[in-house]
């Protein structure tokens, strides 16, 4: 790593502030807790001619939960998400999933909404500026192939590893966007495009590991908003090599809801695997009766038909997408039987 190129820093207080400032300094970057970006700017990823810190707006920081409803601000620390009482409580998949990023420093400083807009990665892309240099610059920085997949004509295959988007995803979430053309809501679903196929080109609503958000320019995340689901039961797991500061080789969020021995509803959605973090979609077929074969079965079925087995981290791909299958039937098994 290189010592930090110069920047500017500004601090708003106020969210009229903080659009302001971003409307002035087209090519800055949002800091939060900086855990992502100040490693990107250290690797000579990035190197943004302003930094505009975000943890002086109080509209940013709430976190609100209960029985009905949570809504989470974007500079919301991790830590203080995992430990609020009515989020364990009522949403104990999202509690879960913030427990599990990294290590405890990390948490203490790293954001809802920097967790959110995390950037993709891949074993290639992770790596110092001298490391890039020596063997080809990728797809995702200045190079035009992509090493993951090198015929993939144009295509990225960086992967998405935040963990509290698939957590989100089994509780239906949106989140409140605030820009330059004002404030707008959108499903948390609708936010991630890096679909990564080969077959089509990259577009606003279909992307990929480059291109992976559907914010507009100047455009961040506010808030996380979900509803609660009587009777949802929720949780949160992954693998990883280490047990702190590493990526998931597979994050898995499970909800589900029984109706005595009936499956009534599964929810279940993916992080580490795809250029986006992936609900699953067909799992409504498979409720309505027992837990049984059937529903092993098809849930085997769906994360082969969707979860990528690309090699981007050092395990091998069809190791994380079997790792991701194990996983949801754990959880799912876990939950069911209360």
């Amino acid at each position: 790593m290189d010592a930090l190129p110069n920047f500017d820093l500004v601090r708003p207080r106020t969210l009229d502030e903080l659009v302001a400032a971003r409307r002035s300094h087209r090519d800055s970057r949002l800091l939060g807790g900086g855990t992502d970006l100040m490693v990107n700017i250290r690797r000579g990823i990035v190197a943004p001619p302003v930094l505009i810190d975000v943890n002086g707006v109080a509209e940013l920081r709430a976190v609100k939960a209960d029985a009905q409803s949570l809504e989470i601000g974007a500079a919301a620390t991790l830590s203080e998400v995992a430990a609020h009482p009515d989020v364990i409580k009522h949403y104990p998949v999202v509690a879960q999933a913030a427990a599990h990023i990294a290590g405890p420093t990390h948490r203490n400083m790293g954001t809802v909404g920097g967790n959110l807009a995390l950037d993709t990665r891949c074993i290639f892309y992770n790596q110092s500026e001298w490391w890039r240099d020596a063997n080809n610059h990728c797809l995702k920085t200045t190079g035009t192939i992509c090493h993951v997949a090198p015929k993939s004509r144009g295509v990225c295959f960086a992967t998405f590893s935040g963990d509290l988007a698939p957590a989100l995803l089994t509780l239906d979430a949106e989140i409140g966007i605030v820009g330059p053309a004002g404030a707008r809501t959108m499903p948390l679903a609708a936010l991630y495009i890096g679909y990564a196929r080969q077959d089509e080109p990259v577009t606003e609503t279909r992307g990929d590991g480059k291109y992976f958000l559907a914010l507009r320019p100047g455009e961040f995340i506010a808030a996380v908003r979900a509803g609660n689901t009587p009777g949802l039961r929720s949780a949160y797991d992954k693998i990883r090599i280490r047990r702190s500061i590493e990526y998931p080789v597979a994050g898995v969020a499970v909800a589900l809801r029984r109706d005595g021995q009936t499956l009534a509803d599964l929810r279940v959605a993916f992080t580490g695997t795809n250029p986006r973090p992936v609900r699953l979609a067909g799992t409504a077929a498979l409720c309505g009766g027992a837990l049984d074969d059937r529903v092993w079965k098809g849930l085997d079925a769906l994360v082969r038909d969707q979860i990528m087995a690309m090699k981007t981290t050092f395990t091998p791909g069809h190791y994380r997408r079997r790792v991701a299958a194990v996983l949801a039937r754990r959880l799912t098994a876990r939950l069911f039987a209360g």
